[in-house]
């Protein structure tokens, strides 16, 4: 895969791993629950469910492509809708969403067990993931290529959430997000609904 298109893989995969919604909520309870080390677990394991989804997404996409090119199309453009809803949802969220604290005492077994949960219990990441990844994938791909595009979402999913619990466990952090949390909410809905028009622009490969 050229450096030029894994760059923007990783840069659509960041986006998608930093809109607000409840993957954020997960790991901000567990950190302001448990602390730093349980919010990092409830962080690594939401990035094996990811990973999990990535990789049925992956597999899957070559074939659709190859065999329903018009199924593809039709189940991109539905992702692309899901995509487009997501913005218009964080544009219309203000302050409210998923930096709203709702702390309980937690311990790194419960997030390790909650945060593969939340990924695998949302099947709506698979619209997300066909959105994304049908930007990338093609019939004649190698398995090195899918395996790095599954890693790249992985990391980035897992390092970003990571980075959120060692963030957040620094109490004087979380109200300064508050304060922010509409600007926080604009600018994810804006970059969603552009990515959703992206997606409908076509393939980048």
């Amino acid at each position: 895969m050229p450096l030029t298109l894994w760059l923007s893989l990783a840069a659509i995969c960041a986006m998608g791993a930093m809109s607000p919604g409840p993957s954020l909520a997960l790991v901000l309870r567990h950190t302001l629950g448990g602390g730093r080390f349980t919010g990092v677990t409830a962080a690594i394991f939401h990035a094996f469910g990811v990973g999990f989804y990535a990789l049925l997404t992956v597999w899957g996409l070559g074939a659709l492509i190859a065999g329903f090119p018009l199924l593809f199309q039709l189940i991109t453009w539905f992702g692309a809708a899901y995509l487009a809803w997501l913005g218009i949802k964080a544009l219309r969220a203000g302050r409210a969403g998923a930096l709203e604290p709702s702390a309980v005492a937690t311990n790194p077994s419960q997030a390790a067990k909650e945060g593969v949960l939340v990924a695998l219990g949302n099947p709506k990441l698979i619209l997300f993931f066909v959105a994304l990844l049908s930007q990338f994938v093609t019939p004649e791909m190698s398995g090195a290529a899918k395996a790095i595009i599954v890693l790249t979402a992985m990391i980035i999913d897992g390092g970003w959430y990571v980075l959120v619990a060692v963030v957040l466990s620094h109490s004087q952090i979380l109200p300064w997000l508050q304060q922010r949390a509409h600007w926080i909410n604009r600018i994810t809905g804006v970059l969603l609904i552009a990515l959703a028009l992206r997606v409908v622009a076509g393939p980048l490969v």
